[in-house]
């Protein structure tokens, strides 16, 4: 559930995205599942959350969080008005990661942000592969003011490091010259953080100490210590005139060995690094490792200056971990794939969430699994009965390969008994009973039940008096069953496709009816629908429904006034304004003499002259949104925008696969896209499409067709036509999109728009580039997601682009990550003001002998995209 924290916490100093929590009041367990990630790579994962009094009870709660099927950290909100984080770093073991909250009874769990951030494997080698995660404890940067925070881009792995809040008896050392990090650095501190420091007085020591979270039992931390010197050395002495004289009093203050700067490391009175530390001038060195595995109830780290220095230790920032074992393993990737699929399949209500076997005291209803020592669980057993499962047995199932007991009984399922559950090599128990089932029972489940290795029910099948099943096993009833199959009719005429495209295909020229008009000498002229009897299932506010109505050239007239009001122009022809009898508005193009570009192949028609008939799209064409008057009067906010290019994706995905033959559309741009009055988008103007055969040929020789600045550069050199050419012309779209720029871009500064935004992206900067006509509401995670597919789309090399297909999955998720934060991630940094974290939270840090004082931390989102994706906080 959706809401907005309490109007008394929203205050100047918290961000936007922080109004809004989702809450999960019901199950004990809810989950993320972070999709499209790299099995075996690392990943920085952060949850956020803001009670704020969201719910009116006043009761901030308790809550565990899980990374995958392994503990995480709790999150004790002990203030609404605080803010609190958690963060980790872990290596996947499949394309996808859950994070669940658990529920403690001590409260609806809830999260405010959800961010998911990709790392190179070098980094924090201590998280080597996945049976050792690190929850992050803190990360601090010595020698700032309480309002400086260090993230993206300043940090291009989008860390947040904190102000480290300094007791009054330390001095802040800076820099404004870059400090450099050395060759493969495991840890790539920004030289912004690097570039301050904590000190003080000659002699004197630094010392600070962390207090151990609850809830781990018997903790192990790893710390990184991050050094650089700030003072610039003095040059040495200048050679005596006479070698003989000493040089005189006075002359040592540019003595280099009055600038020195060394000291030891050791917490709770150990030695923690065995040599001495000398920071090298803007030059980052670190000092990390394991704190000892004793239970300490403070852990006192001091840096102590040895007899030869002559400046007190120098503290740049620092990281600490909780060190997490993850050995436990979640379910068999290929058991969850397919359970996954199970529960969307037959929109099961049960409360499947988070890990189907583990943990073992939260494993799912009607699911047994059975637990290796160093393999992952499996799924051995699946009691779907009385569950309202409808239609036929799915594929699914045949995938969940240690199946030894499946209960399917007492549903409606229809259609026949597959062979492929015969193929299950672990199958024992099958029960079919109760259903509406039809057919004969496969040979191969029949001998197993003949031979007694499968004990198979298929009883009590057939109520609506269809073709009983026959060939069971003598132990079970063959009573008669219906089949309601979901079988539906293919046709290979391109026309009869086009028509029975609903409105949610997204493409105009397949949701609307196609209209072939002749017109012939012998005055017998009429307007017929192709492939008419397709039925789209269309919106009754939106899309138009002929059936099988037919128009006369004379009737044509007649809609439009004699081709009164000329609405647009394609390749196709012109577009006419035109009125159905009842006031519907429809749009009439008509077809140029001149526009023969393959429009046989579209339409299969040998008349005179021919048209298209489709629903009047109101609000004009994208590019007017993003660019003309219509931008200008009401920008297009992210939400639509996102949505428009998903829908439109669709709809190129529709001509590529599901057309007989497949079509390339050859001129998408955003003038050929158009919206209606829900802002619902088309794919318009296929008077340039092209037909192909994708069993046969990858790519078509055709001279080259198309709009500057969308033409595929592989299309325009080599003449080979394939379906990446309409991927990188969609890859532009998106990145129209995202800028609100033309795909050429005029000025000095201007180009392609391709080379404009890798230009501005190289530097880490996603505000560069964003339209800011949408005035920095939008969810950030997905906008860099969408640019990053975007570049995709238009590498130069086809081989290298995403199908269209693969662009609809990953906008999919874009858009799951824009639907949970509607109202976006401000990333403006200016509008960062506050993000604290709760004073009495033990996982904070403070300096020795100061342990009363206040201490507040601010933390904000202006951060870089995941490049990865799955759900944001949702």
């Amino acid at each position: 559930m959706n809401h907005n924290v309490s109007g008394v916490y929203i205050t100047s100093g918290v961000s936007k995205h922080y109004y809004d929590v989702r809450s999960f009041p019901t199950g004990p367990r809810n989950c993320y599942t972070l999709r499209s990630l790299t099995a075996g790579s690392k990943y920085l994962i952060r949850a956020t959350f803001m009670y704020g009094d969201y719910d009116g009870l006043n009761k901030p709660p308790i809550f565990d969080l899980y990374i995958g099927v392994n503990f995480w950290r709790r999150v004790n909100i002990s203030d609404a008005s605080k803010f609190y984080i958690a963060e980790v770093i872990t290596v996947v073991t499949n394309s996808y990661i859950q994070v669940c909250l658990l529920d403690k009874g001590q409260g609806t769990p809830f999260i405010s942000s959800l961010d998911l951030r990709p790392l190179k494997s070098s980094l924090y080698p201590a998280v080597a592969n996945a049976s050792v995660s690190m929850s992050l404890h803190r990360r601090l940067n010595a020698g700032v003011d309480d309002s400086v925070l260090v993230r993206y881009p300043a940090d291009p792995h989008d860390r947040v490091w904190e102000p480290f809040n300094n007791p009054g008896d330390w001095t802040q050392v800076n820099t404004t010259s870059s400090v450099q990090n050395p060759p493969n650095d495991m840890f790539e501190p920004p030289s912004a953080v690097m570039q301050t420091g904590s000190s003080n007085d000659p002699g004197f020591q630094i010392r600070f100490y962390w207090l151990p979270e609850p809830e781990y039992k018997s903790p192990s931390y790893f710390a990184v210590l991050y050094f650089a010197e700030l003072l610039e050395p003095p040059p040495p002495n200048p050679p005596s005139p006479d070698p003989k004289k000493p040089p005189k009093k006075g002359s040592d203050s540019n003595d280099n060995t009055k600038q020195f700067r060394e000291f030891t490391i050791s917490i709770n009175g150990y030695d923690w690094y065995a040599s001495p530390v000398v920071p090298q001038y803007l030059m980052t060195s670190e000092v990390y490792g394991y704190t000892q595995t004793t239970t300490y109830s403070q852990y006192n780290l001091m840096l102590e200056p040895t007899d030869n220095a002559t400046l007190a230790p120098l503290l740049n920032a620092v990281e600490i971990f909780v060190v997490l074992p993850t050995a436990d393993l979640p379910t068999d990737s290929g058991d969850f794939v397919a359970i996954m699929a199970i529960r969307e399949r037959y929109i099961l209500k049960k409360n499947w969430t988070g890990d189907p076997c583990y943990p073992k005291v939260l494993l799912w209803n009607g699911v047994t699994c059975n637990y290796g020592i160093a393999t992952p669980p499996r799924m051995i057993a699946l009691n779907l009965s009385s569950t309202g499962l409808t239609g036929g047995i799915a594929t699914y199932f045949a995938n969940i390969t240690e199946l030894q007991s499946l209960d399917l009984s007492h549903n409606n399922l229809t259609g026949p008994i597959p062979d492929f559950l015969a193929l299950l090599p672990s199958l024992t128990f099958l029960d079919l009973s109760s259903n509406q089932l039809s057919g004969s029972v496969p040979p191969a489940l029949q001998k197993k039940s003949q031979d007694g290795t499968l004990t198979l029910r298929t009883s009590d099948n057939g109520s609506t008096g269809a073709a009983p099943l026959s060939g069971s096993s003598p132990s079970s009833s063959n009573s008669t069953s219906s089949s309601s199959g979901n079988t539906s009719a293919k046709t290979s005429n391109k026309s009869g496709v086009i028509g029975g495209v609903t409105v949610t295909v997204i493409v105009i020229s397949l949701v609307a009816l196609l209209i072939v008009i002749r017109r012939r000498r012998q005055h017998n002229a009429y307007v017929r629908p192709q492939g008419s009897s397709a039925k789209g299932n269309y919106d009754e506010d939106t899309s138009l429904n002929f059936d099988n109505r037919q128009f006369t050239y004379k009737e044509l007239k007649k809609i439009t006034n004699d081709f009164e009001k000329d609405i647009g122009r394609g390749g196709f022809g012109t577009v006419y304004l035109g009125y159905l009898e009842d006031g519907t508005p429809v749009a009439v193009k008509m077809r140029s003499q001149s526009a023969a570009q393959g429009i046989k192949e579209f339409l299969g028609e040998d008349g005179e002259y021919s048209a298209l008939v489709y629903e009047y799209m109101s609000e004009g064409t994208l590019q007017d949104k993003l660019r003309g008057p219509a931008a200008e009067a009401k920008p297009m906010n992210w939400h639509n925008r996102l949505r428009i290019g998903f829908e439109s994706a669709q709809g190129l995905e529709y001509l590529h696969k599901a057309c007989k033959p497949p079509l390339i559309h050859r001129d998408v741009k955003t003038n050929n896209i158009l919206l209606n009055s829900k802002l619902e988008a088309k794919i318009a103007d296929f008077g340039l499409s092209k037909a192909f055969n994708n069993e046969i040929h990858s790519h078509i020789s055709t001279a080259v067709v198309g709009t500057p600045g969308y033409l595929d550069p592989e299309y325009y050199t080599s003449f080979q036509l394939s379906e990446k050419s309409d991927v990188f012309s969609f890859g532009v779209v998106l990145l129209e999109l995202v800028t609100g720029q033309p795909p050429i871009i005029a000025g000095p500064e201007g180009g392609h728009v391709v080379q404009w935004v890798r230009q501005r992206l190289s530097k880490g900067d996603i505000e560069d580039v964003v339209d800011t006509k949408m005035q920095g509401e939008y969810d950030v995670n997905s906008v860099w997601k969408v640019a990053d597919l975007a570049l995709k789309c238009v590498s130069h090399t086809s081989s290298q682009r995403p199908t269209m297909s693969d662009v609809v999955d990953e906008l999919k998720e874009c858009m799951e990550l824009e639907a949970v934060n509607e109202k976006g991630y401000n990333s403006n940094p200016s509008s960062i003001t506050s993000f604290e974290y709760s004073r009495n939270d033990n996982a904070f840090m403070y300096p020795s002998g100061n342990a009363e004082i206040s201490q507040t931390y601010e933390v904000g989102h202006f951060g870089r995209v995941d490049l990865v994706s799955g759900p944001a906080a949702r």
